[in-house]
C-alpha cells in the first residue's frame, strides 16, 4: 500500500478543483507554486507550512468562485 504525501494530496486536490472549474467555465487564479527552498530540517515556519496555508486559501477562494457560478447558473424555481 502506498501512502500519499501531503504535497501529493494538495496537488491532487488542486487538480480536482481545476477540473471542476474548467468544466464549469469558471476562471481561477493560479494555485500556489510548490516550494523549492526547503532544507528538510523541520524548521519552525518551514516553507511547506506557508505552502499548505496558501493551498488552503486557494481552495477556499476556488470554492467561493465555483459556488458563485452554481448560484448564478441555477434557474429560479417556479
Amino acid at each position: 500500500m502506498t501512502s500519499t504525501t501531503p504535497a501529493e494530496a494538495a496537488l491532487s486536490r488542486i487538480a480536482e478543483v481545476q477540473g471542476r472549474a474548467a468544466q464549469a467555465g469558471v476562471p481561477l487564479r493560479q494555485p500556489p507554486p510548490l516550494p523549492t527552498t526547503c532544507c528538510g530540517r523541520g524548521c519552525n515556519g518551514c516553507v511547506w507550512e506557508g505552502y499548505f496555508d496558501a493551498v488552503t486559501w486557494w481552495l477556499e477562494d476556488a470554492d467561493v468562485a465555483l459556488n458563485h457560478q452554481d448560484a448564478t447558473s441555477t434557474p429560479p424555481a417556479d
